[in-house]
């Protein structure tokens, strides 16, 4: 163990922004440790669905519907966004990052905060790419284990999307034509 964390502080010593290599204050090479983590989290989580689809022996498809990767899609992005920068989700958010403004029509900027996990998760939920890696296996799987259910989520939470790219059209047309 003590070789593997030995590397590892090597790894992210070369891998840091600082002089020569040197990580200095930015703490880059607790990140990589934590980033390794998310990794590994993720990794098992991922089997964990697998392992739930394998237990109900349910077949795959051949490819998926194209509506199905349509919805699924805008509705990873919708969550996303509400999960990661939602003012009404800030609460959940809250242990793990520290409010910076108001970013958006509904919308916050938030940075992590802490060391270790806490640094972590506050980086993982505070960016909607990273969340929506960790939604698109959660929509697989539940695609695959409750195909109808799935299907009635993510075409309200596309119908969501939709919804917030009129509002954000309209008062985009409203903001032009008071100019």
């Amino acid at each position: 163990m003590r070789r593997i964390r030995g590397a590892f502080r090597r790894a992210g010593g070369a891998y840091s922004s600082g002089p020569s290599g040197s990580s200095g204050s930015s703490g880059e090479e607790h990140r990589l440790g934590g980033h390794f983590g998310a990794l590994v989290a993720f990794g098992a989580y991922t089997v964990a669905w697998g392992a739930a689809v394998r237990m109900r022996k349910v077949p795959l498809p051949e490819r998926p519907e194209p509506w199905d990767v349509l919805f699924a899609a805008a509705a990873t992005f919708r969550l996303g966004r509400l999960l990661s920068k939602g003012s009404v989700t800030s609460p959940l958010r809250a242990p793990f990052t520290r409010y910076e403004a108001a970013s958006g029509p509904a919308e916050v900027s938030e940075s992590p905060r802490g060391d270790g996990v806490k640094a972590t998760v506050g980086e993982l939920v505070t960016c909607p790419f990273c969340l929506s890696v960790w939604l698109t296996t959660t929509v697989t799987g539940a695609a695959l284990l409750w195909p109808k259910a799935t299907r009635t989520v993510t075409g309200g939470l596309s119908v969501l999307a939709a919804a917030d790219a009129m509002q954000l059209g309209y008062d985009c047309l409203l903001q032009e034509n008071a100019k």
